[in-house]
Parts: structure tokens; C-alpha cells; sequence
């Protein structure tokens, strides 16, 4: 049967089948109503056991039952609180017999929302069904000292077990969850399609983020793992979860993010004012050259430089301030990239100081592909080598290597030079903001941004960044880019 079948005319069907295909993911025998009490899907089991689902569609849920005054009790306590938990009640069947079985009901949403509530009806015995086998004493003693919370499932996605870790995430008692269905606890309704996800056998999840909702209403954000139990024959057992409260990590990381992007604003927003006073004073040193430099003396042709200098570092600060706030405002492109082409741009660009200094430039001849945002590539190998260019000194023949190889799950960068090397007691503060080590070759000091915005790059495409060197040995900085 179609999971999608027995939706009602007046059922907002977009809106439902996200919702639908959830529920058929989770349990085999249960029904979708709306607000006013009116079937609006069932599921295949729920089907089979009732009749088609003709019979219901648009119809009352409690004339399903075979009992209508104890349909209208139960439909009365649903609207009051909420919810239903194991109620004994008998279905009727396709032929008007009496079947027995255990009814639970959840509202999804706020009150009043066009599909309210969730109805779950199953067989009182499951001849198929087998029971979790006894755990040993020692087994169950090292569950239920857990700090996580364990909580097992069986193949109707009903609570058949779970520790004291998961009872105080619940805030309730074990025997008011135990048989009762999974999602009666989870707090939004668009969160069933990754519940059923992560029952789901052939896919096993680790930590991923659903809302729990405890007695008092409150909501916990909750880190779920979850893999399949099967016994040694193979049989189907259901699965078992392992829960974490994550809810005051979040809070803290939303608060950081928050931060970041107030601090990256604000860093735009300064930048751009400092720009304009900038581009003036500059204008002015150069129209007082143009229009003065003959009048002026040696010294006062000295200090124009000076202040010419100062303002171009000021620029290339701006500049780099701008890039470093930039990085991470937009979502991260991951597309495999030839960096042969990126590092062919590279050399071209550099040649000029490559040929004045006398440096080798020695690129990779069949590198592989990269998993990386093409601008934010080329940013990586522009940074590292103008870093070697700047801070490599005096060298006979000045050599700088870049290679990539394979690692397993990731690509490694490396950009090495012959150079003077680096101190082991700098080499971390060097991918510190605004931390340059001595002069560059033309005796001007740098903005110490450029190994900040290689380091961001990195670990926001989920890598990470080292330098290996000695004094007087060069220096190999290393990167790591994930490949999947």
C-alpha cells in the first residue's frame, strides 16, 4: 500500500507527507488524525488489521473501536492532556470482530494544528515478536551505571528497556515509559523523519541532535547514537540508543556563534571606515611628491617615505582584516579541485619576486584533487608561499617545495622552504592574529594576518594546520584537507 494513501481532501497534503513518511517509519500499526478527530492516514498494519482504510478516512478515529463510550473517554482524555499511554481497548475488525489491543496517543504541535495528533494501536500478543533476552546481571549493573542514557527499542519502536540515566533525561518514572512508542517523547513532529532514519537497520547514526520533552514540558536537546540488535541468528531485535544531554553545549555554541558573528561585523563595519581616511592620506603623500618632492631635503623626502610606508601597511592590513572577518560568512563550497591549475595562477602571479630573489618555485607534477572552495585554495598556496618568500632570508639557493599526497579520509599540503627556519617556541603563535616574526626581505614588517587566514581556511573545511622546523633548516608547513 501506498504510505501516502488515505490522506483527507481537506488535508494540507504538502505540508502532511514529510510527516507520513516519517510515521511509516516508525511504527507498523498506527493512524495520522486531525484536529477535529478525523482520520486523515493509516498506516499498512493499522490497514490490516481494520479493513481498508476507506472504511475510516474522514471518519472519527474512535469508530475504529469497537466500543464507542469508551472511544468518546479516551478521545475526551486526549483533548485534556494530551496524550494516551497503553490503554486496553478492542479494534474492530474488517468482519466486526473484537481485537484486543494496546492504543497510545501523542498530539504533535501545538493545539489546534491541522494534524494534532498521532494515534499508535498494536496487538495486545505478537506471536513473531520475541522478547529481549535476560541480561546478565553484570550487563544490566554496567547499563544502568552509565552517565548516557540507554534506552532499547523493539521492532514497533516500543520502549522495552532503559537505564536511570535515561529515566532523569526523561524526568519519569521507568514504568511510565516502558511500551509506550518512542515518539511520544520527542518534541516536534518534523523531528519523526530522523527518528525513523535512525532506527532504520541498514544505517546506524552517531551523534545526532533531537529534542526530547520531559514531564514538565521543558525540552532537552538530546545527542541520539543509535545501531541495530541482532542476535547471533540473525533475528531482528529492534535497536538500542545511547542518549547525552547536549542542551547546555548548544546553548553555549549558539552564544559563541553569536559572538563570532557580532565580532566579525564589527571588524567589517571598522575596516571599511578606516578605508576612506586611508585611500586621503594617502592621495595627499602622493600629490605632496608630485607637487613639493623637488623642495624638499633628503630628511623630509625620508619621512614622506616613512609615511607612505606606514599607509600601505595599513592598507594590506585592512585588506587582510577584511578576509580574515569574510572567511565563514558564506556556506562552504566542497567541490574536488585540480590544484595544478590553482598553483599554475600562483606562479604566474609570483614569477616577478621569484626571479628578483633568485627562487625556485618547485610545484607537484600530478598532484591529486582537493576538496576545497577554489578562491579559498588559492588563498592557502598564495599565503604559504608569500610567507616563505617573506621570512625565508639569505639563502645561497632559495628553494621552496610544494607537495600534496594522499592520506587515508583526507589530502595533505605541504609548503616547505630552505630558509633560516623558525624557533620551536614561536612556531604556535605564529597562526596567531598579528603575529609576524622579523622583518620580510625588503626590511618592512608584515601584517601577521596571512597564517591566521590559512588557519581559519583549514578548519573551516574541517582540516588542520602545523609547522615542523629547526633554526637554521627551513621550515615545512603542513596542512590536512578531508576528501570525504
Amino acid at each position: 500500500m501506498d504510505p501516502h494513501h488515505g490522506i483527507a481532501s481537506a488535508f494540507d497534503r504538502r505540508a502532511a507527507l514529510p510527516l507520513i513518511r516519517g510515521l511509516a517509519g516508525l511504527h507498523d500499526s498506527m493512524a495520522l488524525v486531525d484536529d477535529l478527530g478525523r482520520v486523515v492516514w493509516m498506516s499498512d498494519g493499522l490497514a490490516a488489521m481494520c479493513g481498508e482504510p476507506e472504511r475510516f478516512r474522514g471518519r472519527r478515529w474512535i469508530e475504529m473501536l469497537l466500543v464507542q463510550s469508551e472511544g468518546k473517554r479516551l478521545a475526551e482524555t486526549l483533548s485534556q492532556v494530551g496524550y494516551l499511554a497503553n490503554e486496553s481497548v478492542a479494534l474492530r475488525g474488517p468482519r466486526g470482530e473484537s481485537i484486543p489491543v494496546k492504543l497510545c496517543a501523542s498530539r504533535l504541535g501545538d493545539a489546534g494544528a491541522s494534524w494534532a495528533t498521532i494515534t499508535v494501536a498494536r496487538p495486545e500478543t505478537h506471536a513473531t515478536d520475541r522478547p529481549l533476552p535476560d541480561a546478565p546481571d553484570y550487563l544490566r549493573a554496567i547499563l544502568d551505571s552509565s552517565p548516557d542514557g540507554v534506552v532499547v527499542v523493539d521492532r514497533n519502536r516500543r520502549i522495552t528497556y532503559l537505564n536511570p540515566a535515561a529515566e532523569q533525561l526523561l524526568d519519569r518514572p521507568r514504568a511510565e515509559i516502558i511500551g509506550h512508542p518512542v515518539d511520544q517523547y520527542v518534541e516536534r513532529c518534523e523531528k519523526l523523519n530522523r527518528i525513523a532514519e535512525t532506527l532504520r537497520p541498514s544505517r546506524p547514526v552517531r551523534d545526532e541532535d533531537i529534542k526530547l520533552r520531559r514531564r514538565d514540558g521543558t525540552v532537552l536537546c538530546v545527542s541520539i547514537s543509535a545501531s541495530l540488535v541482532r542476535l547471533p541468528d540473525g533475528t531482528d531485535l529492534g535497536a538500542v540508543a545511547y542518549l547525552r544531554d547536549v542542551t547546555e553545549r548548544r546553548h553555549t555554541e549558539e552564544d559563541l556563534a553569536r559572538s563570532n558573528a557580532q565580532l566579525e561585523h564589527y571588524v567589517d563595519a571598522v575596516s571599511h571606515d578606516l578605508r576612506s581616511p586611508l585611500v586621503s592620506l594617502l592621495g595627499f603623500t602622493r600629490l605632496l611628491r608630485e607637487d613639493y618632492g623637488a623642495r624638499l631635503e633628503e630628511k623630509g623626502r625620508h619621512f614622506l617615505d616613512r609615511i607612505e610606508q606606514a599607509g600601505r601597511t595599513m592598507e594590506s592590513l585592512i585588506h587582510d582584516l577584511l578576509e580574515l572577518s569574510r572567511i565563514g560568512q558564506s556556506e562552504v563550497s566542497h567541490s574536488f579541485i585540480d590544484p595544478r591549475s590553482v598553483l599554475a595562477h600562483l606562479h604566474a602571479e609570483f614569477k616577478p619576486r621569484l626571479d628578483q630573489d633568485g627562487v625556485t618555485l618547485e610545484l607537484p607534477g600530478n598532484p591529486p584533487q582537493l576538496r576545497c572552495d577554489r578562491t579559498r585554495l588559492y588563498q592557502l598556496f598564495s599565503n604559504l608561499v608569500g610567507n616563505a618568500l617573506d621570512h625565508m632570508g639569505e639563502v645561497e639557493q632559495p628553494v621552496i617545495r610544494v607537495e600534496v599526497k594522499a592520506l587515508p579520509g583526507a589530502h595533505q599540503v605541504t609548503v616547505s622552504d630552505n630558509g633560516r627556519g623558525i624557533d620551536p617556541s614561536d612556531q604556535d603563535r605564529i597562526f596567531e592574529i598579528f603575529q609576524s616574526l622579523g622583518p620580510h626581505k625588503q626590511g618592512r614588517r608584515g601584517t601577521g594576518m596571512g597564517l591566521a587566514i590559512v588557519k581559519k581556511i583549514v578548519e573551516i573545511h574541517g582540516g588542520r594546520v602545523w609547522v615542523e622546523s629547526r633554526p637554521g633548516e627551513g621550515a615545512h608547513f603542513h596542512l590536512t584537507l578531508p576528501c570525504v
